[in-house]
């Protein structure tokens, strides 16, 4: 069946729509759902909010409440708009995200390898990113992305001082599950899949939707490790033909963090992920080589399973 919207550029308009509805419901929602938990009246609503995004750590149950707070934005924001997108404008099922050609267990065990190995690489795409240096003349606007990125950090540093087996579980979810499957449907599975369709060079829908993906973050510090890790998840959605592959990986992938921080707060590590940068020279490198051999072999992989359908 036929998309219910005109064209590719209508079909992003009215994802756009529901996009921002989503928004503003999810931001509305989120912080009832909060009061309500904090017992807060509805005048001290906005406070809270302040309060929560600026100094998290004077809010009594300051962490779950953050938690509620970014998983019920995120599921409006991204998830449920996709699915009623998909759904009612598309006229299309979940399984129309999946190629004829189901990946095999190889493909899924080469794109969990791929993911764990890029990490090195993409550490010296973040110190890169975060040591960028504007010109004098537009020294008003590095201050204010510097706060908004010092403001994020703070979030980060509060986030990440988990040390149970149930709020790693908590974040798992909030911070791992549900954007592996918002994000991943979103940018990818719709808005890769429309630049495809529209374009003849499918390398180009994927850099672009990278770039789409990063920048959505508003993490200007962040965003060319973050577009690579996108393009990464898309070259993973393009070659294997399953969206659940490029979620496994967006999943590994922020969950191999939360998993190094737990272990890293009950002391089992001594090496912090969040204050570690700097990645010699050498182990750059391999990742960097180790990277495009695995990849070579998951695009080998994909079109055996493809030709033999």
């Amino acid at each position: 069946m036929q998309s219910r919207a005109p064209g590719t550029w209508g079909n992003f308009l009215v994802l756009i729509g529901f996009v921002i509805v989503g928004m503003a419901v999810g931001n509305i929602l989120a912080i009832f759902i909060v009061a309500i938990y904090t017992n807060t009246d509805s005048g001290g609503a906005t406070g809270l909010l302040n309060q929560l995004l600026n100094t998290p750590e004077q809010v009594v149950n300051g962490w779950n409440a953050m938690m509620i707070l970014q998983g019920t934005v995120h599921f409006f924001s991204y998830l449920l708009p996709c699915l009623l997108f998909w759904f009612l404008i598309e006229r299309k099922n979940l399984g129309d995200f999946q190629a004829p050609a189901k990946p095999g267990l190889n493909i899924w065990l080469l794109s969990f390898i791929a993911v764990l190995i890029f990490i090195p690489l993409n550490s010296q795409f973040i110190e890169w990113n975060s040591n960028m240096v504007f010109p004098e003349s537009l020294s008003s606007i590095e201050k204010w992305m510097r706060s908004k990125e010092d403001q994020l950090a703070i979030l980060t540093a509060f986030l990440t001082k988990y040390d149970t087996v149930g709020q790693l579980l908590i974040a798992l979810f909030v911070v791992v599950l549900l954007p592996a499957l918002g994000e991943e449907m979103l940018f990818r599975g719709i808005i890769q899949r429309k630049f495809m369709e529209q374009w003849s060079n499918p390398h180009l829908a994927i850099w672009v939707s990278a770039a789409i993906f990063s920048a959505i973050h508003f993490q200007f510090y962040g965003f060319i490790p973050r577009m690579f890790l996108g393009a990464l998840f898309g070259y993973l959605y393009y070659w294997s033909g399953s969206l659940w592959v490029a979620c496994f990986a967006h999943f590994v992938n922020n969950g191999f963090v939360l998993i190094m921080m737990y272990l890293y707060n009950i002391k089992v590590l001594k090496i912090n992920l969040e204050e570690t940068k700097t990645m010699p020279i050498a182990i750059v490198l391999a990742s960097l080589a180790l990277s495009f051999l695995t990849l070579f072999m998951i695009r080998r992989e994909a079109h055996k399973e493809q030709t033999f359908v």
